[in-house]
């Protein structure tokens, strides 16, 4: 149960991280005056933003009152957190990157800077990241990171907001139990419990599909 419960606490945390990038992110779009970013200037970002997110994620698995005082448990369980959580975020762009790829010309406007080694690369660096907070967690503390972890707990006690939030950390609950659940379905029967089949087939169509074939819905993010 510790599992459900800090997979909770994280998805909560995570949803309002989310809610906060964003707006930084749309006063920095404000800035560029609306000029497309490029590939390097996606994952710079990227790397930006998930390195404050683990330093956040692992500031709330320490002791609040000393940082320095480490809860091996919860980190143990934050990382495995965080690699499904990322994991579900690659997913899902990838998923979209299909989907754009699928369009063709039809949707000009919503390319996709997609790129896998870089993604797997973002995501590498960012647990390692975590990983050396846990030897030496004094580098942690930075202001930025301390304001993220503020602003989340203010939010997190509104009543409103707080709810809200509350209910998508929920759904991000759920979606790292579901992978957690098929990647042990993986191990045992060589098959996930639930399957996610992308075939993205130019021309395609009903008429392309077999009798017993069936569709198959992944959340996009």
């Amino acid at each position: 149960m510790k599992f459900i419960d800090l997979a909770f606490r994280l998805g909560v945390v995570f949803a309002i991280f989310g809610f906060l990038w964003g707006i930084l992110n749309l006063a920095l779009a404000l800035i560029r005056g609306g000029r497309p970013k490029s590939v390097v200037e996606e994952y710079t970002l990227k790397m930006v933003q998930y390195f404050f997110l683990v330093d956040v994620t692992f500031l709330f698995c320490v002791q609040k009152e000393d940082a320095t005082m480490l809860l091996p448990n919860e980190l143990i369980l934050a990382g495995l957190i965080l690699l499904l959580y990322f994991t579900g975020k690659l997913q899902n762009r990838q998923t979209r990157s299909d989907f754009f790829q699928m369009s063709g010309n039809t949707l000009p406007q919503m390319k996709s800077l997609f790129n896998l080694r870089a993604e797997i690369i973002v995501i590498t660096i960012s647990l390692l990241v975590f990983t050396g907070f846990v030897f030496y967690p004094v580098y942690a503390q930075n202001p930025v990171s301390n304001w993220f972890y503020e602003s989340i707990l203010n939010i997190e006690d509104t009543p409103v907001f707080g709810f809200i939030f509350r209910v998508i950390g929920f759904f991000v609950l759920m979606s790292i139990v579901l992978k957690l659940v098929n990647g042990f379905s993986y191990l045992f029967s060589g098959a996930p419990l639930v399957s996610v089949n992308k075939q993205f087939q130019q021309g395609g169509g009903k008429d392309n599909k077999k009798d017993d074939e069936f569709d198959d819905f992944e959340e996009l993010k």
